[in-house]
C-alpha cells in the first residue's frame, strides 16, 4: 500500500492492484491530456489532467463503497477500477475533440472496451481476476453499481466540480462531497440520497450552475475549442492526420500534428499558440432566436458557408457554435424520504429554479477574426432571424 498526496482530497491510498493499472501507458497517457481543454486561455491555473481527476474519483468510490455493505468486495474492487479507468477514451484535450473522434470512429470517451482490451491493462486486470466487460459496463452505467459512477449524482462529477473549481480559482467550487457520500445508499435498486443528504446536494447543483456559466461555457473557451475542433476536421479531410490514431494521442501529440499542418488547420494552430483567437460576432441567447435554433446543430458547416455567401468572407473564416439544449441531469437524482423516493427537484425548491436559470445562460457564438465581425455579425443575424433589440433610452432622452 502506497499513498499519493492529492491537492484536492488530502492523502489517496493505493493497492498494488491500483499501482500496476497506474503504471499501464493507458493510464500514463492521462498524465499529458488536460482536463479543461483550452480554459487555460481563460483560468492560466487550469493544467489539471484526467489522470488526477482519475485518481480523484477512485478515491472518492473507496469512500462511498466502504459505507455500502449491501455490496460484494470483488464488486467494490470492480468499481473502484472502473472509477480509476473511467476517461482512457478520452482524447487529446478530452471533450474537445470528442464529437470529432465520434463522428469519424462511432466512439465516445466512454466507450471503452477496445482501450481495456489492449494488453497491458488487459494483463493486470487477468492477474487480479477482474473482468473488463464488467468495467466497460459499470463506466457506461449499464450495471446496479455503475450509478456510483454514472448517473445523476456520481463520484465522477463531485470530483471534477470540486477540482476545476480549486485549479482555475474560480469560488463556486463548493461542494460538501463528504456527507454527500455519506448519506448516499441503495434503496430498491437505486442509488439515492437521503434526507439528511438534501442539503449537500443542493450545494452540488449550485456549483454546476456556476461553474457551467464561468468556466465550462465561458466565451473564450467555447471559441478557442472550436477552433481546435475545426482545425482537427480539416486535418481529418486532407489526410494530415488518421481519425483511428487521434483517440490514442495525447495534447502534446495533437499540437505538434497542428503546428506541422498545412493551410486552415495550419493558421487556426498558430492563432491558437499566439492566442490570437476568433472573436465573437454573434453572441445570443434563446430568447433572441427561439429554440428553433437548434435544428442547426445537425448541419453547421452548411450554416457557416452561407453566412460567410451573405457577408462575402471565406467559409473559414465563420464558426457557428450552437451548444446542446441545457440541461441538468442532476436534478433527476432521487431523494429518499420516509419510505419514498422523489426526484430532488421537487425535494428543494431551490433547486427547481436553477433549471430556468440555466436556459438563460444559453448562448449561441458566431466566430470570426476581428476584421470580418462586422459583416459576419449582419448576415448571421439576418441568416438566424435574431430579433432586433428593444433599445433602452434614458429619461433624459425622452
Amino acid at each position: 500500500m502506497k499513498v499519493v498526496l492529492d491537492p484536492v482530497h488530502g492523502y489517496i491510498e493505493l493497492t498494488d492492484f491500483v499501482q500496476e493499472l497506474l503504471a499501464t501507458p493507458q493510464m500514463q497517457r492521462l498524465r499529458r491530456v488536460k482536463q479543461l481543454g483550452f480554459s487555460n486561455l481563460v483560468y492560466p491555473g487550469a493544467n489539471h489532467t484526467r489522470f488526477e481527476h482519475s485518481l480523484g474519483a477512485m478515491h472518492l468510490a473507496s469512500m462511498l463503497t466502504k459505507n455500502l455493505d449491501s455490496i460484494e468486495e470483488d464488486k467494490k474492487t470492480e468499481i473502484r477500477a472502473a472509477s480509476l479507468l473511467h476517461d482512457v477514451g478520452h482524447g487529446p484535450f478530452s471533450h474537445v475533440t470528442e464529437n470529432v473522434i465520434d463522428r469519424y470512429t462511432r466512439h465516445r470517451h466512454d466507450d471503452v472496451r477496445e482501450v481495456l482490451g489492449r494488453e497491458e491493462i488487459k494483463e493486470v486486470l487477468k492477474k487480479y481476476g477482474i473482468s473488463p466487460g464488467n468495467l466497460a459496463k459499470h463506466i457506461k452505467g449499464e450495471t446496479s453499481i455503475g450509478q456510483i459512477l454514472s448517473s445523476e449524482i456520481d463520484v465522477d462529477r463531485m470530483d471534477y466540480l470540486v477540482r476545476d473549481a480549486h485549479y482555475t480559482g474560480v469560488a463556486f467550487g463548493v461542494v460538501d462531497y463528504n456527507r454527500l457520500i455519506n448519506q448516499m445508499n441503495f434503496y430498491e435498486d437505486r442509488l439515492v440520497v437521503q434526507q439528511g443528504g438534501l442539503k449537500a446536494a443542493e450545494s452540488l447543483l449550485v456549483s454546476r450552475f456556476w461553474m457551467n456559466t464561468s468556466v465550462y461555457y465561458h466565451h473564450v473557451t467555447r471559441i478557442s475549442e472550436a477552433m481546435c475542433s475545426r482545425a482537427v476536421e480539416y486535418m481529418i479531410e486532407n489526410q494530415e492526420l488518421d481519425p483511428s490514431r487521434l483517440r490514442q494521442m495525447d495534447d502534446t501529440d495533437l499540437v505538434a500534428a497542428m503546428r506541422k499542418a498545412t493551410g486552415y488547420a495550419g493558421e487556426l494552430s498558430r492563432r491558437l499558440d499566439a492566442r490570437k483567437l476568433y472573436k465573437r460576432a454573434l453572441y445570443v441567447g434563446l430568447d433572441d432566436v427561439g429554440k428553433g435554433v437548434l435544428r442547426h446543430r445537425d448541419k453547421i458547416q452548411r450554416a457557416e458557408k452561407e453566412i460567410a455567401d451573405l457577408a462575402g468572407v471565406d467559409p473559414q473564416y465563420v464558426l457557428v457554435d450552437i451548444p446542446k439544449t441545457p440541461e441538468m441531469s442532476e436534478m433527476r437524482a432521487m431523494i429518499k424520504t420516509d419510505h419514498r423516493m422523489i426526484p430532488l427537484n421537487e425535494a428543494s425548491h431551490f433547486v427547481s429554479i436553477l433549471q430556468e436559470a440555466h436556459m438563460d445562460n444559453w448562448r449561441m457564438g458566431v466566430y470570426s477574426p476581428k476584421e470580418h465581425c462586422e459583416a459576419v455579425e449582419k448576415a448571421s443575424r439576418d441568416y438566424f432571424e435574431v430579433k432586433k433589440a428593444i433599445k433602452q433610452f434614458k429619461l433624459s432622452e425622452i
